[in-house]
């Protein structure tokens, strides 16, 4: 079967850094299903896996963590699905990834496709839907069907993949968004999306936020990086909580946190894959919601560009794009060739 990966942590302009691979078509054991993936898309974590280190794997690592695409066969205890259905999902980062024709996924972390989008619009949206909801109503416990409406939160990194849906969630759950963009197109994307208030993540974002005569939020939700970590923890109301994605690689100073009582939450859409919690049938469950949220135009796809085909040369070019930062939405490389 076709399939990209690498054995060396190379720059992505090396044409080493993902190379074409004829892999051996696995079979599904267990709770597995095995999927003709359709499309993918490539999200910071599949950059940041790639990235140069130093560090050769003895047989091609093959990464990627969004696919879309149809069951072709079930392992012995499979209950969710069977062969012909269209599904939707994110992977486990301790598996090959979905960059093959044909993946191994356990039953337990997908969804089944939104019947009213194609396989790149669907694809664009499984890691960072399963990430910006677990963030809001697992972590922050946001109450998803709008008992705390009229809640404020502020969305750092809101035109990104998971920014980007997430507003859609919040607004769905009847909070006050004040998002984060700092482009023309980003504004008006989030604007679109249903963001309340706009402000710019170039800039201090306390005095912004003060500006739209807000004080302080109940949330905060961290979707880029910890550049924002002090502004973050002064509008934090007293008792507040904030939700991060990213590392603590810059400093984070808890004084202001401990003085409000304020929670901190970390976020990682792979940790119940990775430690095969029993609760591994939510991330089931969530996707399987929001496609019907979809279906019912409620929530939208974030597919912003779709490249194509499935090969290294094109995943190569989506992996450069993500690499500026300045992405909006998400890149989807669609169909294998030939």
């Amino acid at each position: 079967m076709k399939a990209v990966g690498f054995t060396r942590y190379l720059p992505i302009d090396d044409p080493q850094s993902l190379i074409d691979l004829d892999l051996p078509k696995p079979a599904p054991q267990g709770r597995d299903i095995l999927v003709a993936v359709r499309a993918v898309a490539v999200n910071p974590v599949d950059t940041k896996v790639r990235s140069p280190k130093d560090k050769v794997e003895d047989a091609p690592r093959v990464i990627g963590y969004d696919a879309s695409g149809v069951v072709e066969a079930v392992g012995p205890d499979v209950t969710l699905f069977r062969s012909g259905d269209e599904v939707y999902y994110a992977g486990d980062i301790t598996r090959p990834g979905t960059n093959q024709e044909f993946h191994l996924v356990d039953e337990r972390i997908v969804g089944r496709k939104p019947s009213s989008l194609s396989f790149a619009e669907a694809a664009a949206l499984p890691l960072t839907t399963i990430t910006a909801y677990e963030s809001l109503f697992h972590r922050l416990r946001i109450d998803r069907d709008g008992a705390d409406a009229g809640r404020s939160v502020l969305i750092i990194g809101g035109a990104g993949g998971v920014g980007s849906i997430g507003i859609q969630l919040a607004k769905r759950a009847g909070l006050t968004v004040i998002a984060t963009a700092s482009r023309p197109e980003t504004v008006a994307w989030v604007r679109e999306l249903g963001a309340d208030h706009v402000v710019s993540h170039r800039e201090p974002l306390a005095p912004q936020v003060r500006a739209l005569g807000i004080e302080h939020v109940d949330h905060v939700a961290i979707f880029n990086d910890m550049r924002h970590w002090l502004d973050a923890v002064e509008l934090i109301r007293p008792q507040g909580s904030i939700v991060t994605i990213d590392d603590t690689h810059l400093p984070m100073p808890m004084e202001q946190m401990k003085t409000k009582a304020a929670s901190l939450h970390w976020e990682l859409m792979f940790t119940r894959a990775m430690f095969a919690t029993p609760d591994m049938i939510e991330q089931h469950r969530l996707l399987t919601f929001v496609a019907g949220e979809i279906d019912a135009g409620r929530l939208r796809t974030t597919l912003a560009e779709t490249l194509s085909p499935i090969d290294a040369s094109t995943l190569r070019e989506a992996h450069r794009r993500i690499e500026t930062g300045t992405a909006r939405g998400k890149i989807v490389v669609d169909g294998f060739p030939g």
